[in-house]
């Protein structure tokens, strides 16, 4: 990648890696196993739901101050609306798509990254890797295409560039949730190999190969069951075959219920403070129906998360200056710079991203489709019902 934005990223801010998971950090993981271990039960479920529409809770015990999120896939909305301080719009994953280009794809998201931080946010909320199963679709534009073996090497493409810049990606929407008709609460009935090959196929990569640090969970139902109760595919297979390590938060209001979400490995139920969990996953865990250590396994994720983004302090520490986390708070002045994302865009002009296209993913495209053993891209019968 041509574009460099390390002079961009605040210190403490641990960019990401082409690897899977992420930065191992075994001494940090038993330091704050500690300080978890001396949280109440309602400390620790006051951490798992938002503070409000765009924040996560704080915790002075633990040195962590609020992360804020901002959608989206075509640019950083940002939390305030401001005329004053606009966002780079650009062009959208589906025309994206259309390049074959993750070389360009890597680095107009290494330039999103770059403007998130500008603008105090933390975790972008993008990509959407869902496939484009047809043109009707209100929000198809997210997607970068209907084929997985090119949307899982542009989702990879995507989230290493996003989090170069110090920013945590959320792919998104785990899984199935292809149609905006009915959208929080249809039921997709896939096979198991169709879902092997076709729809979980992006995310197994973006989580394996470019070490995702958040995923984010359905409003829709797979084969029956809600995508934020599914404990084989969040759990099962998400998780522990996998060995997805980060935060799987839900869809805004997706979080329906209280110990099946919960037992679900469900981690993060946004946006808050109100939700299914809070007050009643304390008493879930009183009344035996949810383990402490499903407790703590969330907030050690959360933790995780907030380390790599550069939220948890050491005690005494004050936010480096220009890092603040309040979405309300000042912007910087403008420089009278091009913003990262309007440099890259017309650097990378569709005449000069014409003449790039596909030659790299082509070359490289089978490597997601062998992965543990899944059978290349020709599904049967592929599709919901």
């Amino acid at each position: 990648m041509t574009t460099r934005y390390d002079g961009l990223r605040p210190p403490g801010r641990i960019p990401g890696q082409a690897g899977a998971g992420t930065v191992a950090n075994p001494r940090a993981d038993r330091d704050a196993a500690a300080l978890v271990a001396g949280l109440s039960v309602l400390d620790k479920v006051l951490l798992l739901t938002g503070a409000d529409s765009w924040r996560t809770q704080g915790a002075d015990a633990l040195g962590l101050r609020p992360m804020i999120t901002s959608d989206g896939p075509a640019g950083v909305r940002g939390v305030v609306l401001d005329e004053r301080h606009p966002s780079s719009s650009l062009p959208c994953p589906s025309a994206l798509g259309a390049t074959w280009d993750t070389e360009l794809v890597g680095e107009l998201a290494a330039a999103l990254g770059a403007e998130a931080r500008s603008k105090g946010v933390d975790v972008l909320l993008a990509p959407t890797i869902n496939l484009m199963r047809t043109p009707l679709g209100g929000r198809g534009f997210e997607c970068f295409a209907e084929d997985p073996v090119l949307t899982a090497g542009l989702g990879v493409a995507f989230v290493r560039g996003v989090q170069s810049a110090g920013v945590a990606a959320t792919v998104k929407h785990f899984v199935g949730n292809d149609s905006e008709t009915q959208r929080w609460t249809y039921d997709a009935r896939i096979a198991e190999h169709v879902l092997r090959e076709l729809y979980l196929a992006p995310f197994e990569a973006c989580v394996r190969q470019a070490g995702a640090a958040l995923v984010m969970a359905a409003y829709n139902k797979v084969n029956g069951v809600p995508m934020t109760e599914h404990a084989q595919l969040l759990r099962d297979v998400l998780k522990d075959e996998w060995g997805f390590d980060g935060v799987v938060t839900s869809d805004w209001h997706a979080a329906r219920s209280t110990a099946a979400t919960a037992l679900a490995a469900l981690d993060l139920a946004m946006p808050g403070p109100d939700g299914p969990w809070g007050a009643q996953l304390a008493q879930a865990v009183a009344d035996g129906a949810v383990t402490s250590e499903v407790l703590d396994d969330k907030v050690m994720r959360l933790l995780r998360l907030a380390s790599r983004v550069g939220a948890v302090l050491p005690r005494g520490d004050t936010l480096p200056p220009g890092d603040t986390p309040d979405p309300d708070g000042p912007r910087p002045p403008h420089s009278g710079r091009p913003s990262p994302t309007r440099r890259t865009a017309r650097r990378n002009s569709p005449a000069s991203a014409g003449r790039r296209a596909g030659s790299r993913l082509v070359a490289s495209s089978t490597s997601w489709s062998t992965a543990s053993g899944m059978p290349g891209t020709s599904a049967d019968g592929a599709g919901t019902s």
